[in-house]
């Protein structure tokens, strides 16, 4: 991929989206001291939230442009490499948010993942894939595994070491983490009770047909997440930061 021949600057409303995301992942506990989101603003560059705790992101806290490919711009964490080739290798996705949801990480602690259960599982048919190393990526080369480990589907999850979802928008990449946590949920309880049977799972027909988009689904779950951010106007920001 060539990259534009010169760097974007991040419009007002891009920088404001990013904001709210980081925000509204912080709130409903999806991430902690560790974790960062980004979205795409042309076929070669990024904007990525600033390298600090995402529930401590201020309204004066302005996100980095960072190339889809070349070296990191000084200041933004190592593990945004993720993102880099996420973006290098899926030009129809929009955004990616790496997580560390309290469930998921149980989970993959084991090297389990969720199974697609209920509905907000589905849309992670016909399962999520693990990467099976616990160390912090720190390298291209292991930034590549994790994306080649994701492929084409929605999200991968890092052994003992949190997640990573990407989609077309920020908006519904910070939904589809908050459904992958509820995946995992779903996942731990029904194991703790013994119920985990492979009947449970949906077949992949069936998954397909109830990870709608219609419906407001992901608009609907973004104004929930993002309720009460004092920067949140209550309405799917996609069209105002394109």
């Amino acid at each position: 991929m060539t990259q534009s021949a010169s760097k974007p600057v991040a419009r007002a409303a891009q920088q404001q989206l990013v904001r709210l995301a980081a925000r509204a992942l912080a709130r409903a506990n999806l991430v902690h001291a560790y974790g960062h989101c980004s979205m795409r603003l042309d076929e070669g560059h990024f904007l990525v939230c600033a390298a600090k705790p995402m529930g401590l992101i201020r309204d004066d806290d302005e996100g980095t442009v960072v190339g889809v490919e070349g070296e990191l711009p000084e200041g933004v964490l190592g593990e945004v490499r993720i993102h880099q080739q996420i973006y290098q290798r899926r030009p129809e996705v929009g955004a990616v948010v790496r997580s560390m949801p309290r469930d998921v990480m149980t989970l993959s602690a084991a090297g389990i993942t969720p199974a697609p259960r209920h509905g907000m599982g589905a849309y992670f048919s016909p399962g999520v894939p693990l990467w099976d190393d616990v160390q912090l990526i720190r390298s291209e080369q292991q930034a590549c595994g994790v994306a080649e480990a994701m492929g084409a589907g929605a999200a991968v999850v890092m052994r003992g070491n949190g997640a990573v979802v990407a989609a077309e928008s920020l908006e519904k990449t910070v939904a589809l983490t908050w459904y992958l946590e509820d995946a995992a949920r779903i996942e731990l309880q029904l194991r703790s009770a013994g119920l985990a049977s492979n009947d449970g799972i949906l077949s992949h027909q069936a998954a397909q047909q109830r990870a709608t988009s219609a419906g407001r689904i992901f608009e609907r779950m973004w104004e929930y997440l993002i309720a009460g951010d004092i920067q949140s106007t209550g309405a799917f920001m996609n069209e105002k930061a394109q």
